[in-house]
């Protein structure tokens, strides 16, 4: 039945020209392209310019504060830089130092050497003349006793039982002379 019903309205469709070809169709087109584009101008002016005033706000904090780190950056790199170039400055200063000190430790040194040296050969030299003065009282004294031994080997050779006395007598008279 329902078939009964719609098939004279599709011959009658197939029959009649398109409303939508005709002059009044493509009016009908503009004007709801019109309509549609005009919304659409609306709702990107109402909600689009807010939000792309923002966005451009953004991005332009955006930048600003890019160009405030990459400044500060620049500035950081030049103070490290400068850091660097003080700090070669510190390591040449640090060696002359260390040159300076190096030699004036060695002078210190050969100084200190000389100076041990000649406090050695110092005493060497009062050892010698320690041991000349020994050796000298030691000659002297052997010297001494042997002028002893000869001078009483020559008495005996030349004093006899006579002479003897007479010696002994003399010895006693000063003996008596110098008591009295």
């Amino acid at each position: 039945m329902l078939a009964w019903t719609a098939l004279p309205a599709l011959a009658q469709e197939q029959s009649a020209p398109d409303p939508a070809d005709s002059l009044t169709g493509t009016i009908f087109r503009w004007l709801n392209f019109a309509l549609v584009l005009g919304g659409i101008i609306y709702l990107i002016r109402k909600a689009g310019a807010p939000y792309f005033r923002e966005n451009a706000r953004s991005i332009s904090r955006s930048i600003r504060q890019a160009a405030d780190e990459r400044a500060a950056a620049e500035r950081e790199l030049n103070e490290v830089s400068q850091k660097l170039a003080k700090i070669d400055l510190e390591i040449q200063e640090l060696r002359r130092t260390a040159a300076s000190e190096s030699a004036a430790q060695a002078e210190r040194i050969r100084a200190l050497a000389r100076t041990e040296a000649e406090r050695i050969a110092q005493a060497a030299r009062a050892e010698i003349v320690a041991s000349e003065r020994a050796a000298a009282m030691e000659l002297r004294g052997a010297a001494a006793r042997l002028a002893t031994e000869q001078a009483a080997a020559l008495v005996r050779a030349r004093v006899n039982a006579a002479a003897e006395a007479g010696l002994f007598r003399s010895f006693i008279l000063d003996v008596q002379k110098s008591s009295s």
